[in-house]
């Protein structure tokens, strides 16, 4: 009767120190996890960042490509008006 009391106190301290050691492994795994979660969400925010920092670099690109388009424009209208001035000109 003492050898199987021994035996199952032995085996019960080999299980409660198994048990310990897993849950070291358990919270070493969710510390790694949560810092990984954290990791992840960092690099969303600085994502989210870029692109919203190309959405306005974009705009300002349509921006000056409508004041180019504009400036062609008047400057069409300016070497029109110029042209029909010389011909007009010349033909007096």
């Amino acid at each position: 009767m003492k050898t199987l009391a021994s035996v199952l106190g032995i085996l019960t301290l080999a299980l409660f120190m198994a048990a310990c050691s897993s849950q070291s492994q358990i919270d070493q795994a969710t510390s790694q996890a949560e810092s990984s979660s954290q990791s992840a969400s960092t690099a969303a925010t600085n994502a989210q960042n870029s692109a919203n920092q190309a959405s306005q670099s974009a705009k300002s690109a349509q921006e000056a490509a409508a004041g180019s388009e504009a400036s062609v424009k008047r400057a069409n209208d300016a070497v029109a008006r110029l042209e029909q001035m010389f011909s007009t000109s010349v033909l007096k």
